[in-house]
């Protein structure tokens, strides 16, 4: 037996019955015998494919919220795709679920977000004919623009996570539902953590009703919403949140808008933004040859529109800046001597 065979049967040992067992996954888009003597299950390959993946890289230097902060603690792109592993691993281990899969779906689950946040996914759901949602965008990053066109192959269960942690549909898997509320968890409470750094909020601005009932510092909110998950859950058999509990976090999540995602201060330079990737959209479309030559393949069975805004979507926020730069301001005229 390998390890492999090993660690599937200690799965069947100690999860619970309705987790997603390595051994019984649907499957990978294109079918690849296993390594006989690999130590990894499907769902382990599938989390190292991501982490070793370009687009998992550059989501260190990817917006969450604020644009380019001045500080070292901001969050990034990345930090929130980690936070949301750890949160969506503890949830899943409570639960006996398969946490390989909960952390290959959190690991993957924002590869398609664009720079500069949802300002830039705002800027390019505007510019594409059929608009754009960056978790469709995550799911075509592992399918076909990672590996040269190859795509990851990844498993069917993953995949579904990816594409399912926003938006309707739910996840199929308890494992891609555990992700889902691990990602609400994770940015609202560590989008208030980087507002109060940012000096727009304070604690004592969140409404009391919600504190009272979540907590009134980042460490205790985020622990009675994952204890409230994991209690309801396992009394449920789906993952999910009270009714009080989930209504709260409604509620604060309506108070981040009010305060911080519509705030002039702490997105004030958003439309810059969005005029910056519009700008950079329209030069690539009327000159499809200034595109890296990597992506020329693409134009050929993806289309112009597609293929430029894959390229944009992949930018750092750095790169898109330096890319606009070079294109649209002009350099100092010097002497060559």
């Amino acid at each position: 037996m390998t390890v492999r065979e090993e660690l599937e049967r200690l799965e069947h040992k100690r999860l619970n019955p309705r987790a997603a067992f390595a051994d019984r996954s649907r499957g990978r888009p294109r079918q690849v015998a296993e390594r006989a003597e690999d130590v990894r299950t499907c769902y382990q390959r599938d989390t190292d494919r991501i982490v070793h993946s370009k687009a998992f890289r550059r989501l260190m230097h990817k917006t969450q919220v604020f644009l380019s902060p001045e500080g070292d603690h901001y969050r990034t792109r990345m930090t929130h795709t980690i936070e949301v592993a750890r949160i969506a691993r503890t949830i899943t281990r409570a639960l006996g679920l398969n946490e390989d899969l909960a952390e290959a779906i959190a690991m993957g689950h924002d590869l398609g977000h664009t720079p500069f946040g949802h300002a830039g996914e705002r800027a390019l759901d505007a510019l594409m004919s059929g608009g754009f949602r960056h978790n469709e965008q995550s799911l075509r990053v592992v399918d076909i623009l990672e590996n040269d066109g190859a795509g990851l192959n990844l498993t069917y269960e993953v995949r579904n996570g990816i594409l399912c942690h926003t938006r309707d549909p739910w996840p199929e898997t308890l494992e891609g539902m555990a992700v889902r509320r691990s990602d609400q968890i994770a940015y609202i409470n560590h989008d208030i953590d980087d507002a109060i750094r940012a000096g727009i909020l304070t604690n004592d601005d969140i409404p009391r009703e919600i504190t009272g009932l979540l907590g009134h510092t980042h460490s205790t909110r985020i622990n009675t919403l994952v204890c409230d998950a994991i209690q309801t859950s396992r009394e449920a058999g789906v993952v999910m949140l009270s009714p009080p509990v989930e209504k709260a976090l409604k509620d604060l999540r309506e108070f981040m808008f009010r305060r911080v995602y519509r705030n002039p201060v702490a997105k004030g330079e958003e439309s810059k933004a969005v005029d910056m990737l519009s700008r950079l959209f329209e030069y690539y479309i009327t000159r499809p040859e200034t595109l890296p030559e990597d992506f020329h393949p693409q134009l050929s069975f993806e289309g112009l529109e597609r293929t430029v805004c894959d390229y944009i979507a992949g930018m750092t926020d750095n790169y898109a800046v330096d890319k606009f730069n070079e294109i649209f301001i002009p350099v100092g005229w010097h002497i060559r001597g």
